[in-house]
């Protein structure tokens, strides 16, 4: 298998494992579509970090197996394509991109569909597919511009030049920078404290979020809106509420 799941700590790791550069090929999308469906369903799996190894995240798609398909192979292929992030994008679940190396092409977009990204000092982002004579095709025109503004996207996008580490923070790419040797660790401890949280208000506030940004605000408003009433409704909310009361603010335990 190219993509590997390990659960510890209530965290659920998607380790790319297609060396030497983890191209992401069919079989790795189809693998990732699966998996990320699996990290939804499964309740013992409470937060998710998506890891590439020590040395690189994964460089891009296939380009030889790319290379062989024609105008009509693509358009099949390129919705499966789209479905397989997506199905990552909208894990229900906080979700953090551990990032060494080359994250490029579908790589970088890969990164996209992760709440949080943690970045190696010597990590490189970016979406060269202008230079094959193409543009993303898994989401990247969309989300890269969501994230860092579309002027900046389009600078990425149109050029295809990659960013450094440094760069990527201040364009808001990503989140935190780390030694190499730490990207993983560092991962995993956001990942597992945020595995103690309350899971359902936790998936409220990602799908508040997520939704919002696709939306108008009154829309955004009445999703808000929805997921705080139904709240309301769930033992997570009694145990906060309580453990305030009683004992202070922050020292809930949830479930």
């Amino acid at each position: 298998m190219t993509v590997h799941l390990e659960v510890a700590e209530g965290v659920g790791t998607l380790r790319l494992d297609r060396p030497p550069m983890n191209a992401l090929d069919v079989a790795t999308q189809d693998r990732l579509k699966e998996l990320a469906e699996e990290v939804t369903r499964r309740t013992d799996v409470r937060a998710v970090v998506i890891h590439g190894g020590e040395k690189v995240f994964a460089a891009g798609a296939d380009i030889k197996e790319m290379q062989a398909m024609d105008h009509a192979a693509m358009i099949v292929r390129s919705r499966a394509l789209q479905d397989s992030f997506s199905a990552v994008a909208r894990i229900p679940k906080p979700v953090v991109a551990a990032v060494t190396g080359y994250a490029l092409g579908g790589g970088c977009e890969l990164a996209l569909c992760a709440d949080f990204r943690i970045a190696a000092d010597d990590a490189r982002f970016g979406q060269p597919e202008i230079l094959l004579g193409l543009i993303p095709g898994a989401g990247g025109t969309q989300r890269l511009s969501r994230l860092i503004g579309p002027s900046r996207a389009k600078d990425l996008i149109f050029t295809g030049r990659m960013v450094k580490a440094d760069e990527a923070l201040s364009l808001g790419l990503v989140d935190r920078i780390v030694p190499a040797a730490e990207v993983y660790t560092q991962a995993h401890t956001w990942a597992a404290k945020l595995a103690q949280g309350p899971a359902i208000a936790l998936r409220a506030a990602k799908e508040s979020i997520d939704t919002g940004l696709e939306t108008d605000l009154e829309t955004g408003l009445a999703v808000e809106r929805n997921w705080f009433a139904g709240l309301f409704a769930t033992e997570d909310r009694e145990r906060g509420m309580r453990s305030f009361v009683e004992e202070g603010p922050g020292k809930a335990k949830f479930l």
